[in-house]
């Protein structure tokens, strides 16, 4: 199962961004932002916008992993 904050924070520090970089997009506090990445799960509208803000499409990699799954 994707861990979607995990990878949240990984795609935010291959960017090479800052936690307070996605706050201020986020228009929120750093402490929100560490919150995010230790979910497991995420509100699609969050999702949408986060995936906007870093150019990265997240529902991608849940839509692979659901279909990985459903393979084995």
């Amino acid at each position: 199962m994707v861990n979607v904050g995990q990878n949240i924070k990984e795609e935010l520090l291959r960017q090479e961004r800052t936690v307070s970089w996605m706050a201020r997009k986020l228009n929120c506090n750093r402490a929100a932002v560490y919150r995010i990445f230790a979910k497991n799960s995420i509100d699609t509208q969050l999702l949408a916008h986060i995936s906007q803000i870093l150019n990265h499409n997240f529902f991608l990699e849940l839509a692979n992993d659901f279909d990985s799954q459903q393979s084995e």
